[in-house]
């Protein structure tokens, strides 16, 4: 008789690359909104400590832009030597409280804020952006060449900063997203067209970064199933990346994501859409254009408990490779079906700003149920420090 495959303990310490997590919990990347000048600031600290103490296996510093132009606004942490002090104190903060701490590296691309950042944004085809209303700028081979080895140099950094782990972000139609999508990629050259063109960036960067880190920190890829919007990348697409990927060995683990920051952000998230509040976070007369016809940008999709697991169950059924399940997961029974249907971590993030302590009390009393209502009014905050609000 053939016997069944162990179905992992969530709360068991798991190996993932080169580390092992206390659990297989992480706190997903959500940008902190509190890195003033570019740099760790001590709210950014506690804001890590407090998800280590709260008993998540790892958490997700977000985000780290490898390249000045690659933030999506100018206070965003980007990877250079200024940034290391602070760094290292963050990752030794999260070590005190028996946590590991991985880095979310990547360049925003056509998600990056021109406006803000006073750098033109890069993309795989100029356009003008809908987010700084400034035309995006071609990136040419020198500049896929230079934000390749941008990846490379921010894993560096992150070693050196104390780092256990770094998430390559290839999602949401940033830099590599956005040359994997056929709706914002339209180049006649050798990273456009086919597939194989089209993920050339996506592999070189993974390749890159493992390259130049070894086996010394786990590497992760946040990685787009779907775009979400027509004639976006979709899931038979995506499926073949994630199979290119598992062949380079480039990567530990993919944690499956969905959705354009560009162009549909709330495919990702679910629930309610807080178009009025965004609003409220800008000056006239964006405001009052924001609320005119911010709906049909920021879009409301139902939220359920596991809403990425249909389309994650096929990227599971297709590979070998470590998977972490994102997308809704707030209560145990979830964990558990989870690793019963054989992915390895899950990861987290609204629950987690609305308790930071949700995995603890989940581990003393199974039955806890998260207190998120998914109103999503935690996203607006992103720009004065991000904190659930009716927390």
């Amino acid at each position: 008789m053939n016997e069944q495959p162990t179905v992992p303990e969530v709360f068991a310490p798991a190996q993932l690359g080169p580390i092992t997590l206390r659990n297989r919990t992480i706190k997903a990347a959500t940008f902190e909104g509190m890195t003033k000048g570019a740099l760790v600031t001590d709210d950014l600290i506690e804001f890590h400590r407090r998800h280590a103490a709260g008993g998540v296996g790892m958490t997700t510093v977000a985000y780290c832009a490898v390249a000045p132009e690659g933030r999506t606004e100018r206070n965003q942490i980007w990877m250079r030597p200024e940034a290391l002090p602070g760094l290292r104190r963050l990752t030794e903060a999260v070590h005190t409280e028996g946590a590991m701490v991985s880095a979310q590296i990547g360049h925003a691309g056509p998600v990056a804020n021109a406006r803000s950042n006073g750098l033109a944004a890069l993309a795989p085809s100029g356009s003008i952006s809908p987010l700084s209303l400034r035309r995006t700028r071609a990136a040419t081979r020198a500049d896929i060449e230079r934000i390749t080895r941008a990846h490379a140099d921010a894993a560096l950094l992150a070693i050196e900063a104390g780092f256990d782990a770094v998430e390559i972000h290839m999602g949401h139609n940033y830099f590599t997203s956005a040359f994997l999508s056929p709706r914002i990629n339209k180049r006649q050259d050798e990273y456009g067209g086919s597939l194989a063109n089209r993920a050339k960036v996506a592999l070189g960067v993974a390749r890159a970064v493992r390259e130049a880190a070894g086996d010394r920190i786990a590497i992760l890829a946040k990685l787009n199933m779907d775009d979400g919007v027509p004639g976006g990348l979709w899931l038979d697409e995506s499926l073949q990346v994630a199979q290119w990927l598992e062949r380079d060995g480039g990567v530990d683990a993919l944690e499956l994501t969905a959705g354009s920051s560009l162009l549909n952000p709330m495919y990702l998230f679910r629930g309610e859409a807080p178009v009025q509040e965004f609003a409220a976070t800008f000056p006239q007369p964006q405001r009052l254009g924001i609320r005119l016809i911010g709906g049909k940008f920021i879009r409301a999709y139902p939220y359920q408990e596991a809403f990425l697991l249909e389309s994650a169950r096929q990227f599971r059924a297709a590979l070998k490779m470590p998977l972490v399940l994102l997308g809704g997961i707030t209560e145990r029974a979830t964990m558990d079906r989870a690793m019963a249907e054989g992915f390895q971590f899950v990861a987290m993030a609204r629950a987690l700003l609305r308790e930071p302590d949700l995995i603890n009390r989940i581990q003393k009393e199974p039955a806890t149920r998260s207190l998120c209502i998914h109103c999503n009014k935690c996203m607006p905050t992103i720009y004065t420090g991000t904190h659930c609000v009716l927390a």
